[in-house]
């Protein structure tokens, strides 16, 4: 299995800090990026190969990698979208395609959290044994907004339904932006996001999820119970993850 990171996107909303940098490199403890507590996340349940996603001011990322693999004890490899500024992270999901089947344990890349969230993913795996599906990591705990990608379950914890275009009291819990990609569900999930993309180039990965779902695949649940986290979309998120990154 694999680490991979989406760090694709431009982050308009957290500018001016940044016009020169992808927002997984703003730092949140010290020197420590956004970037830096994901990557330790993954080496802490023992990965040994990261692939990142990178678009909007891709060189800065590759100059920092060697330094990056140093830090985390990583090899890293970086796929690069070009049209990250234009097209959602659906297309850039897409474009890592090729390593699905080794099995990924996917984190975006603008998420502060601690590595109990991907610890629970690979418990949830090891306790079901080996299938062709998605794990997605949703915390059922916090109180929902507008804002966040909410989850509807069944009853045997099946994915029914995942959008932010939902009435929060609806939802079962917002996934937080960590996925265990299982090997079997590799070409399942690459043809559901490429579907995803050509029919608008504007969605998310999570409607490629929702595709593949749509499709006969499993998208299954894990709560990560009451974890402190925050999601870095603008100036208010990324300073409550300069106060919570201590304890992540």
């Amino acid at each position: 299995m694999i680490g991979m990171v989406l760090a694709a996107g431009a982050s308009r909303r957290l500018r001016p800090d940044t016009d020169t940098l992808p927002k997984a490199l703003l730092p949140v403890l010290g020197p420590t990026t956004i970037l830096d507590i994901v990557l330790r996340n993954l080496a802490e349940v023992g990965l040994s190969e990261v692939v990142i996603v990178v678009g909007y001011a891709a060189e800065v990322v590759a100059d920092r990698v060697p330094a990056l693999e140093r830090a985390s004890g990583l090899a890293i490899e970086l796929v690069r979208n070009d049209r990250a500024e234009e097209w959602n992270n659906a297309y850039s999901l897409w474009l890592a395609r090729e390593h699905f089947a080794r099995g990924v344990l996917l984190s975006n890349g603008d998420t502060v959290h601690p590595a109990s969230v991907e610890k629970t993913l690979l418990a949830a795996a090891a306790r079901a044994g080996d299938a062709s599906r998605l794990i997605i990591a949703i915390d059922d705990v916090k109180q929902l907004g507008d804002e966040e990608m909410k989850v509807v379950l069944d009853g045997s914890g099946l994915m029914r339904r995942i959008t932010k275009m939902m009435d929060p009291a609806d939802a079962h819990g917002e996934y937080m932006g960590v996925t265990l990609i299982e090997p079997g569900a590799a070409a399942g999930l690459a043809g559901a996001l490429e579907v995803t993309w050509r029919r608008d180039p504007g969605l998310y990965y999570e409607d490629g999820f929702a595709e593949f779902a749509g499709r006969g695949g499993e998208v299954h649940a894990a709560p990560i119970g009451a974890v402190e986290w925050v999601e870095v979309d603008d100036h208010a998120d990324l300073r409550r993850a300069r106060q919570i990154a201590d304890r992540c």
